[in-house]
């Protein structure tokens, strides 16, 4: 048992904040954060660093940025820091040679329930398929990503008004107490794992293009799962007159036409037929402007019935 193990906290948005602010409010010991290099951002290409390096800096916390996770300097200052426990919250992959480092092993938190969407984009596909549930798990770190022995699991509901944005805010808290438990568990030791079921694993790879797209030939469920998936941020989209135009907020109707026809627009929002039922849009955002209501929308971008969208 170590009452006060040295932890080194690996990690690089606000998901992996959440985690950090509250290891270094709990009593253990945070002795680095290991964070990705600043990167050129926005119009004016100014460096930005990581949420995760804003916090280490307010709080005066060791901040090691190596290109290369298997940089022979990079890996002696992790040896000679000593850390008992490494803390992984939406990093890179570790290569072997860092992750065994640690006495008492290398752990990372994942937004799902694995074996299930072992990937990048867990909470994506989550609500991609439309679950009614997902959740978190804590998993000792092996060769094979997403691979590891299962420490801890927390089961979260998906509501039907969560989009990518409310589910990661949720993900992001509730798996910040995941991992101090987590700590918790393996300072006292021994720690009692699980194997994962690989007959069971399913995949979350990254998200891109294809998968914001918006095609009305799907069913209306599928398209207001699709909008709800990337919806604050980056959007889902469909196609107007050759330019894009984002869909962040929509709900599932019963109406009936021909995929991505126009059938209706009033209170209730604009209703576009989809291959099974319809889906009504309630806010968008046209290319390059701002997001807006769809009222106010279509009092500048005027439609209708039968006009065609995608």
């Amino acid at each position: 048992m170590i009452k006060r193990p040295r932890i080194i906290f690996l990690g690089t948005p606000d998901f992996a904040d959440i985690s950090l602010r509250r290891l270094v409010g709990s009593e253990y010991d945070v002795v680095a954060v290991v964070t990705v290099p600043d990167r050129l951002v926005g119009r004016g290409r100014k460096l930005q660093p990581s949420a995760v390096k804003r916090y280490a800096l307010e709080q005066k916390l060791e901040i090691l940025q190596p290109e290369k996770l298997s940089d022979p300097e990079f890996l002696n200052r992790i040896t000679v820091l000593r850390p008992d426990i490494m803390v992984v919250v939406a990093f890179r992959i570790l290569p072997e040679s860092l992750y065994t480092i640690p006495e008492l092993g290398t752990f990372n938190l994942h937004a799902s329930l694995l074996p299930r969407y072992r990937g990048a984009a867990p909470i994506h596909w989550a609500l991609l398929n439309g679950d009614k549930e997902t959740g978190l798990t804590t998993f000792f770190l092996q060769r094979r990503v997403d691979t590891g022995e299962i420490i801890l699991q927390e089961r979260v509901a998906i509501l039907d008004e969560d989009n990518l944005g409310s589910l990661y805010t949720k993900l992001a808290d509730k798996g910040a107490d995941l991992v101090l438990r987590t700590v918790d568990i393996i300072s006292q030791g021994p720690v009692s794992t699980q194997m994962q079921d690989s007959s069971q694993a399913t995949r979350a790879p990254k998200v891109g293009n294809d998968e914001r797209r918006i095609d009305f030939s799907e069913s209306a469920r599928q398209c207001h799962n699709r909008v709800r998936a990337f919806a604050p941020r980056p959007g889902a989209f469909t196609l107007r007159d050759g330019s894009q135009l984002k869909i962040l907020q929509s709900l599932s109707g019963e109406g009936s036409g021909s995929p991505g026809e126009v059938l209706s627009f009033g209170d209730a929002g604009l209703e576009i037929a989809c291959e099974q039922d319809s889906i009504y849009l309630l806010s968008v955002q046209p290319e390059g402007k701002r997001v807006m209501e769809i009222d106010a929308y279509l009092r500048g971008n005027p439609m209708q019935v039968g006009d065609r969208l995608g």
